[in-house]
């Protein structure tokens, strides 16, 4: 197999995986048509293992699909962006010191940029700043649970020899 079509698999089995964490642990928020779950843990790890490129396309499009699946397709537009974004940028800020301090501080960063995306859209969504605030403690909430599940497999599977060829040559 070539790097393009391993590249294509590992896109594809990110997002497949984002898709299936989103939707397996799904938590309602009353009020704010949005929902509480682990996709972001997932987005976090391709993210760091794999760069920029892989966490905006499998938490962009995994938690967009999520969204369609589960009936909250209102919110597909905007999940595209917000864990597109939020994956970009934690790959971004990862710079490839893959140390504990370097990966949470990237994650929280991108659960930030997640908490004021969601925040943002739910403006748009809801009509209402007081409504859309509503989100942001799930939000939270969401973010650091992501992370306190992403690190540590992260580090984990860093560990693999399977990982780090896929790292080589991808």
């Amino acid at each position: 197999m070539d790097n393009k079509t391993k590249k294509i698999v590992i896109n594809g089995l990110m997002i497949a995986l984002v898709c299936l964490a989103t939707m397996t642990i799904q938590i309602p928020i009353p009020g704010t048509q949005g929902y509480v779950n682990v996709g972001d843990s997932v987005i976090f790890i391709s993210s760091i293992l794999f760069g920029p490129f892989t966490g905006m396309i499998a938490g962009g499009v995994g938690s967009a699909l999520a969204d369609i699946l589960s009936g909250y397709s209102h919110w597909a537009l905007f999940t595209l962006i917000i864990k597109g974004l939020e994956g970009y940028i934690v790959g971004v800020t990862i710079l490839k010191r893959h140390t504990i301090i370097n990966m949470v501080s990237s994650t929280l960063l991108g659960s930030i940029v997640m908490v004021i995306g969601y925040f943002l859209a739910g403006i748009l969504l809801n009509g209402g700043v007081l409504v859309s605030a509503g989100s942001i403690p799930a939000n939270i909430v969401q973010g650091i649970t992501s992370i306190v599940i992403a690190v540590p497999i992260t580090c984990s599977l860093r560990k693999t020899s399977y990982v780090k060829r896929l790292k080589a040559q991808h």
